[in-house]
């Protein structure tokens, strides 16, 4: 698990064919890795990945093809700047929100707009994942934990502040980039809860009443 605040940036040092999938060797002498071990896991634009070597500045991890279909990882390059994140522990501060890093699509850049001092990004998301974005609710892009400020259909706005804009790879992004995206995992686990209690007995009639007074379901009950 990760909080979506990313702790360094990290740049890719070598992309290496191995059997079909890939390992990356990822520079990321600001990531403070003392502490980390083979095995630990290290969120890399939001993918969930396992050490696999380490060094004094810098580590590696297998990318599968799974993750490769799933992500942006197969696109990166040599020099490709990243965002890094080590899995939290039981005392690390949760500034952004629970974070599994499981990418659950792509998302692409359909604008980029100046406003006032941040920049408003808007994503386009696949329909498939649309009705798990709510206003005002969180969601993760490349690994960063964001606020969802709009929404019109399968697209969303998020305000980027300065120095979110310096300290992770938004400076690097242009219209039409793609980026992973990762839902709030309380969305995707209350959808598999209702699921699972549609129409099995009053009792859950009355949990989706509750639900849909509280706001987590906009179809009338």
């Amino acid at each position: 698990m990760f909080t979506g605040i990313i702790q360094a940036l990290g740049t890719i040092a070598s992309i290496e064919s191995r059997g079909g999938d890939l390992r990356l060797a990822i520079d990321s002498a600001d990531l403070e890795l003392e502490n980390c071990a083979l095995g630990d896991s290290i969120a890399v634009n939001g993918v969930c990945l396992t050490v696999v070597t380490l060094g004094n500045n810098s580590f590696a991890a297998d990318v599968s093809l799974e993750t490769i279909a799933r992500t942006s990882l197969g696109m990166l390059k040599s020099g490709s700047m990243v965002n890094l994140e080590k899995a939290l522990t039981l005392n690390t501060m949760l500034g952004g929100h629970l974070v599994s890093g499981h990418v659950d699509g792509l998302a692409s850049i359909v604008s980029i707009v100046e406003d006032a001092r941040s920049i408003r990004y808007s994503f386009e998301v696949p329909f498939s994942l649309q009705h798990y974005i709510a206003e005002k609710g969180s969601v993760t892009v490349d690994g960063t934990s964001l606020t969802v400020n709009r929404i019109e259909e399968n697209q969303f706005d998020v305000n980027i502040v300065p120095h979110t804009q310096q300290k992770t790879i938004f400076g690097n992004y242009r219209v039409s980039t793609q980026v992973n995206l990762e839902v709030d995992i309380i969305a995707r686990y209350l959808e598999r809860l209702i699921k699972g209690h549609e129409g099995s007995g009053d009792n859950d009639q009355q949990l989706l009443k509750s639900l849909h007074s509280a706001g987590f379901l906009k179809s009338n009950i």
